[in-house]
């Protein structure tokens, strides 16, 4: 039996039913390209005709020259009709997409209530469409809607039906769990009994997430002969989603020996998916398997000090294999091991068995007692780590910083931060306005900075969270600040800690520009100067 499985991505139509997703036509071309850049072997674009962005993306679609199959999505005639006069099919064909998705009724409960027709009318419905199709060269993936859900009950039909799209020349027939119910040892079953009935078809398998195994039935289906899953990327589906090609992919060829895409296509796999996520503007869960961001980071010191020596100890494959990596986070369990592990990732000479290495691991703990987090913070953590080693050079000495906030009636809210500054021995003193309180400040600390440091000027926050630590205390609570920043080359990000909002954002803000001139090695230089900085260290 052939190890080859074809890889159908339905992000673009059925990943766009999930809620909260909306991808314009700008967007589905650019996701169909890193699909294709991915080694996806079929590409399903939409309904032809539903709707102006379908229309535009099979219109456009083309210029793209892919190697993937792009597949128009549509259902079988309507009862009573013909097939040949059947507007659906017609744009179907009119699309220009190489392959047509043709879903039809398997499940005799729907063909009596929802189609309200005769199970013989079923039949003539699905063999009229794909031999309509297949008379105008296409290629005809059939899927069986509520496939096993309709052989549970009567499992004679939904064989007819599977048979009937065979004998139309249907190219694969497709068992779908489109409720989400099925559990997986049921697919197994069914799915040999349809292998064995239809040997000679090429089987597919579409599964749904309601019950959270849509992965796990999608890999019970191809052991049990399927040859070709669908999916999306990231699980976007309607209700709980549609099986998780992320993970779907580096199971079967990784784990289970099927050839889905090339070695150097795999590595891009944590690119693709963040992409996408990027491009669907929905936030990737940090735990999600084989691509997420936690999906190889280590926190305990048990845990790190082991894949220091061997990193198949807590690893079930190497980060790399899946374009990922491995990370280390260090907190109030870290252990030496974390330190040692980030000061190695950093570059830097750190002496495991020193003092000072444990007063850096009890000097984390104390902070993270007072709230900070340096999980999602490696930027801050480095300074920390850099700082306590005797690797840091201050540039700026903070001096004082001034709030500006007005509101007059019927007009907008404006913000004003003047930063007093010590430069090389000169004082600086800036102000400048922003569309809030810290963008204000952002504003006003780069003005005073960048005509010392000029690289500042390509850097900007991308991101700012704010997270209450002590909702007991409501107003008067300590609160903790994320910022994310950016420059031309790289992501970074800050904390900071405080009662109050403004100064945990400033501490975070002064993080922030001080690592970014870290990376130009400018706090490196010999000639850099030695003058104090406010912030983490210098409480």
């Amino acid at each position: 039996m052939s190890k080859a499985i074809s890889i159908f991505d339905t992000t673009l139509r059925d990943g766009t039913q999930g809620e909260g997703v909306s991808l314009s036509a700008d967007d589905k071309l650019k996701i169909a390209k890193k699909l294709d850049d991915l080694g996806a072997h079929y590409i399903e674009g939409g309904i032809p005709g539903s709707n102006t962005k379908d229309i535009e993306f099979f219109k456009r679609v083309k210029e793209l020259k892919l190697n993937a199959k792009v597949v128009a999505f549509g259902s079988t005639r309507r009862k009573g009709s013909i097939a040949s006069e059947d507007a659906n099919l017609k744009r179907m064909i009119e699309s220009g997409a190489q392959a047509a998705t043709l879903v039809g009724k398997s499940w005799d409960f729907h063909v009596h209530t929802a189609l309200q027709t005769t199970l013989e009318e079923n039949l003539s419905m699905i063999y009229d469409s794909i031999a309509y199709l297949k008379q105008n060269g296409l290629e005809v993936i059939f899927d069986a809607e509520h496939f096993f859900d309709g052989f549970k009950h009567n499992p004679e039909y939904a064989q007819a039906v599977m048979t009937k799209a065979h004998e139309a020349g249907a190219d694969w027939l497709v068992m779908c769990d489109t409720n989400g119910g099925t559990m997986p040892h049921e697919v197994h079953e069914i799915v040999s009994t349809l292998h064995r009935t239809l040997p000679q078809a090429h089987l597919g398998i579409h599964t749904h997430n309601d019950c959270e195994l849509a992965v796990a039935n999608t890999l019970s289906a191809v052991q049990a002969g399927a040859r070709q899953v669908q999916g999306t990327m990231n699980g976007y589906g309607e209700r709980c989603g549609n099986a998780n090609l992320a993970s779907i992919i580096p199971n079967l060829q990784l784990k289970l020996g099927y050839e889905c895409v090339s070695e150097d296509s795999m590595k891009q796999l944590t690119n693709v998916a963040r992409y996408i996520s990027e491009i669907a503007n929905v936030n990737m869960p940090i735990n999600q398997p084989y691509v997420g961001n936690a999906a190889f980071a280590h926190k305990g010191g048990i845990h790190v000090s082991a894949i220091l020596r061997d990193s198949r100890t807590y690893e079930h494959i190497v980060p790399e294999l899946v374009g990922n990596k491995q990370r280390v986070l260090v907190s109030e369990l870290a252990g030496q091991s974390n330190i040692v592990s980030k000061a190695q990732e950093m570059g830097l000479e750190f002496d495991p068995s020193s003092a000072n290495s444990r007063q850096i691991i009890e000097k984390i703990k104390d902070l993270e007692h007072q709230g900070y987090q340096f999980e999602g913070a490696d930027a801050s953590l480095e300074l920390l780590i850099r700082e306590a080693n005797g690797d840091m050079k201050e540039l700026f000495t903070f001096e004082s910083f001034k709030m500006l906030v007005e509101k007059t009636a019927g007009k907008s809210v404006v913000s004003e931060a003047f930063v007093k500054l010590n430069v090389a021995g000169t004082s600086v003193y800036t102000a400048a306005e922003g569309n809030g309180p810290v963008n204000a400040l952002d504003n006003a600390l780069r003005k005073a900075l960048v005509q010392y440091f000029p690289s500042l000027a390509h850097m900007h926050l991308s991101d700012y969270k704010v997270r209450v630590l002590d909702e007991k205390d409501a107003t008067a609570a300590k609160v903790r600040v994320l910022i994310e920043s950016k420059n031309t080359e790289n992501t970074w990000n800050t904390v900071g800690v405080s009662e109050n909002v403004i100064e945990a954002s400033w501490e975070a803000l002064v993080h922030s520009f001080r690592y970014a001139l870290l990376q130009e090695n400018i706090l490196d230089e010999p000639e850099s100067l030695s003058i104090p900085t406010p912030g983490l260290i210098n409480h």
